[in-house]
């Protein structure tokens, strides 16, 4: 896809209850506390937004809609997601959730709509292809689809004339499963525009959190890292040494290794020091030497982030 920033912003961690920020990463934010975040964001170049409906049932849409709604239409690329599991039963399900989006952020297109999951990609793939011939979505990817899943969904809407226009898998130094199993290569060949979500490891890999200074009690992320932080500090320190040199931080060399690895990463927002962060993490260039350090050492670490929530992507 052309047009696109370096990096996306992620609201994962903007929405309340169920799947929600509260829950997933300790967090409690306001339309207050997020406003500068988004306006820093915009003034910045970076206007492409990820959020769900699923992330706090709604409520992270709608934290996003409201700052959204503050700039022209044309200014912000919204991206959110169709997940299966709450689909209703009503003629096209995707259509239904969709509408609920489109409410919310007060539009009348979304540019990349994704099914979030494969739980049936014969059944809900199809639900695509109205949305894109009446314009209510720009652009369609998947997520947490496979490679085999991914051509399938590619195959059922090239039938209509259509495209898979992105990807949206977990891509981090630690969890290299879309890589392995040939995902990047097949985005590539195809033009497709690869998302690498949780490249930071919600925090793990942001160099902020070690064995002295765990992740947040009480969280998920705290109870899935902060066992393996001692796994993880030769990689860190080495990621940390790699960007003195150019003044970067553990999270910045993170998040230029996911760029120079031709994908677009994700990152979570919820301080302007992390828009600022992402600015400068997308203009450092690491050297194939660099590279080779952190994914070996990464290698080394023998930590397997897979979510709960994934399929094993070969």
């Amino acid at each position: 896809m052309k047009n696109l920033p370096k990096i996306a912003l992620g609201t994962w961690s903007w929405g309340a209850g169920f799947a929600g920020g509260d829950q997933v990463f300790g967090n409690n934010l306001s339309a207050e506390d997020l406003q500068p975040v988004f306006d820093t964001a915009l003034k910045a170049g970076l206007n492409l937004w990820d959020t769900a409906t699923v992330y706090g049932m709604g409520s992270s849409e709608m934290m996003l809609a409201g700052f959204v709604n503050q700039y022209p239409r044309e200014k912000v690329l919204i991206s959110t997601k169709f997940t299966p599991q709450i689909a209703g039963d009503g003629a096209n399900p995707v259509e239904e959730l969709l509408n609920g989006s489109l409410q919310r952020f007060e539009t009348d297109y979304i540019d990349i709509y994704w099914i979030h999951n494969p739980m049936d990609v014969e059944k809900w793939t199809p639900g695509l292809i109205p949305l894109l011939k009446s314009g209510k979505v720009k652009r369609v990817g998947v997520s947490n689809h496979n490679l085999a899943q991914i051509k399938r969904a590619n195959t059922i809407l090239a039938e209509a004339g259509f495209k898979v226009s992105a990807v949206q898998n977990h891509y981090s130094l630690l969890y290299r499963s879309s890589e392995e199993a040939g995902i990047l290569d097949y985005c590539k060949e195809n033009d497709i525009t690869f998302f690498a979500y949780m490249v930071l490891e919600q925090g793990a890999l942001s160099g902020k959190y070690n064995t002295a200074n765990p992740l947040p009690e009480g969280s998920g992320r705290a109870q899935t890292y902060n066992k393996v932080l001692p796994q993880l500090e030769e990689l860190t320190s080495a990621m940390k040494a790699i960007g003195s040199s150019s003044n970067a931080s553990v999270a910045q060399v993170a998040i230029a290794w996911a760029i120079a690895k031709n994908t677009l990463p994700i990152i979570g927002v919820t301080k302007v020091s992390h828009v600022e962060d992402a600015v400068l993490a997308s203009q450092i260039r690491l050297t194939p030497q660099e590279i080779n350090i952190i994914e070996t050492l990464a290698a080394k670490a023998g930590v397997d982030t897979r979510g709960a929530w994934e399929n094993p992507m070969n």
